[in-house]
């Protein structure tokens, strides 16, 4: 019974996500009408890719017990389509030191996860040990990525105006991380609770300043800066699960 209910708090928790993996193709509609990244920055997306690798070998068999964290690896696998596609139109669009940086940062990135990979196969050979290793692995990216919120906040509270932080990412993140929380309940997985926890606590607080600051006056913004920060609200509300934000 508890099996059944998990596998649907799952699916729901993936469907969730994967609307929030697409997000920023909005903001690659620009990119691509523009032909130009403009200000842009390719990290948050980076960071999200390797948050996605890492929660998805996390739900594969090889760390987990069986396929008891399908939703996981399925929304994780989604997520990493989506990253690699939003980088591969950054890089096609980017000018050349900037493609330098993002290939550079791409392989680095490719390179620590192999690096995992590697490590939870051959030199780690319990499924207890291999989420202990790559679990906290995941926590602690998890973890840097709630940094983002919480400079959406600042700028709600520095500018009075929470143009730069639209109500319905903000809900989404706390759904998201309340079924993922819910999801790791059941499954009595603190690797996945954790982090998700703490995505809802940020969450609770991104609403809070906005019922504080929505009815003000909003000064005028450009619209570059607040795409910005909407993606890293993004990026931030997947990394909780995958730490999807799983």
């Amino acid at each position: 019974m508890v099996i059944s209910i998990r596998v649907i708090v799952g699916i729901i928790g993936s469907a969730v996500c994967v609307l929030l993996y697409a997000v920023p193709i909005l903001t690659f509609k620009r990119v691509i009408r523009e032909a130009s990244v403009g200000e842009f920055s390719c990290i948050p997306y980076i960071i999200t890719l390797f948050s996605a690798f890492t929660w998805g070998w996390y739900g594969f068999p090889v760390v987990s017990c069986g396929w008891e964290n399908l939703s996981v690896f399925g929304t994780c696998c989604i997520g990493v389509f989506f990253e690699i596609s939003f980088i591969s139109i950054y890089i096609w669009f980017a000018p050349r030191e900037k493609k330098k940086f993002v290939i550079l940062m791409v392989s680095l990135v490719l390179t620590i996860i192999c690096a995992i990979v590697f490590s939870s196969s051959y030199i780690f050979h319990t499924h207890h040990v291999r989420k202990l290793f790559v679990g906290n692995i995941g926590i602690v990216t998890s973890m840097s990525m709630l940094s983002s919120p919480l400079v959406a906040v600042k700028q709600v509270i520095k500018t009075k105006s929470v143009e730069f932080m639209p109500f319905y990412l903000s809900l989404f993140s706390l759904l998201t991380s309340l079924i993922w929380v819910a999801y790791g309940i059941l499954g009595r997985d603190p690797y996945i609770m954790a982090p998700n926890g703490v995505g809802c606590l940020t969450g609770i607080l991104q609403l809070v300043v906005y019922c504080i600051y929505s009815r003000c006056k909003e000064p005028p913004k450009t619209l570059s800066c607040v795409e910005q920060i909407n993606d890293l609200e993004v990026a931030s509300s997947l990394g909780d699960v995958n730490g999807c934000k799983s």
